[in-house]
């Protein structure tokens, strides 16, 4: 896996916190979906330890965000 896919997670992560930030939840919500989505393939094709523990991070904050975005 590339750094480039890390990047774009990274951004699209930034993404969602900007939307919650500036109070568009159902914006946020729809992101986040289309994020969650993205990392699930990003977890299917890892290889490497290192990459799985970077995602599994990801997996947790996206889980975070979501708990707001849903309470």
């Amino acid at each position: 896996m590339d750094s480039k896919a890390f990047e774009e997670l990274k951004k699209d992560v930034q993404e969602i916190i900007d939307l919650l930030a500036s109070k568009q939840n159902k914006e946020a919500n729809n992101k986040l979906v289309e994020v969650s989505e993205n990392l699930d393939e990003l977890l299917d094709h890892a290889e490497e330890d290192e990459e799985l523990v970077e995602l599994g991070r990801y997996m947790v904050l996206l889980n975070q965000l979501h708990q707001k975005i849903n309470a």
